[in-house]
């Protein structure tokens, strides 16, 4: 019996990946490659370019409703549930502790390079002028007007985040993460589904997402970075997952990274490197989470 499940689950793994990578590339060369050159994709993209690529978060999640379907397993044990009783550290550390590690490597990057600080926003005022926005109507001084938005991205952003977040992590969190972690040891585990997140991302990262394209190895280089960051988040995410026994925090955690990854962006004079910070898809800016992660990733080990 516990060999049949395990065919099954095995089985179910490989539809679930195989609909939810399809389903991704294939958007992504017939739909968003074709739109490079009409609307920008990388840098600062157009509204609607900002949508299209959004709809990619969806897919794992419509992987998922597939695999339930073709393989009549039901949507029985989810991990939807918020299981909030005992377990509201763990909700907390999910909804504050993504912009606290952010704020933590931002700071980190700038103390090294300290001439890369800019209090009025050089790098946010130029994009603002370039899209022909009137700087002398602006309410506020623009650094203090985005230390505002900061404090309001870190109460706001994992809620406001919630239904893109949710397509992407009821796929990874809510699917493959039981399925690896019922088979596999909680290393392995980690490591194979932020692997698998990762190069899901590779057709965006190969048009410019996150890291550009004018770097040494594009787009190859790239994908490496987003892989080893997609393994650091990956632990987070996992961790309160697992201890909850419900993928809502990291719904609300990836909500957090999102709505805030770029604030340091803005406080620099030219977008900083994206391959060293001070955003945290950089190396130092990613540090604070590595360090999280090494030690969620143990406590992990520990107990499984």
């Amino acid at each position: 019996m516990e060999s049949t499940t395990c065919k099954k689950d095995s089985k179910r793994i490989l539809i679930f990946l195989a609909v939810t990578f399809l389903l991704t590339w294939g958007y992504c060369l017939m739909v968003l490659y074709p739109m490079i050159g009409e609307d920008s994709l990388a840098g600062v993209p157009s509204l609607k370019a900002q949508l299209m690529t959004a709809a990619v978060m969806f897919f794992p999640t419509l992987g998922v409703l597939v695999t339930r379907l073709v393989t009549r397993e039901g949507l029985g044990n989810a991990w939807l549930k918020l299981n909030l009783k005992g377990n509201l550290r763990y909700y907390l550390l999910a909804w504050f502790g993504p912009s606290l590690l952010t704020i933590l490597g931002t700071a980190l990057y700038f103390l090294i390079f300290t001439g890369e600080f800019d209090p009025g926003c050089g790098y946010l005022k130029g994009i603002l002028e370039a899209s022909g926005a009137d700087m002398d109507s602006m309410p506020l001084p623009l650094g203090l007007l985005m230390l505002v938005q900061g404090i309001q991205s870190i109460v706001l952003a994992p809620i406001l985040n919630f239904a893109v977040c949710f397509g992407e992590e009821w796929g990874w969190r809510g699917y493959l993460l039981p399925k690896l972690s019922e088979k596999l040891p909680a290393l392995p585990t980690l490591l194979i589904s932020g692997v698998i997140w990762g190069l899901w991302h590779a057709p965006l990262t190969a048009i410019g997402h996150n890291y550009g394209t004018g770097y040494p190895g594009f787009p190859y280089t790239g994908i490496l970075m987003m892989c080893l960051f997609c393994i650091t988040l990956g632990v987070l995410f996992s961790y309160v997952t697992l201890k909850t026994g419900s993928c809502i925090p990291a719904i609300l955690a990836h909500g957090a990274v999102n709505g805030f990854a770029a604030m340091g962006l803005y406080f620099t004079a030219d977008g900083g490197n994206p391959f060293v910070g001070p955003a945290p898809m950089g190396i130092i800016g990613m540090l604070p989470f590595v360090i999280a992660a090494l030690w969620t990733g143990l406590r992990l080990c520990k107990t499984k």
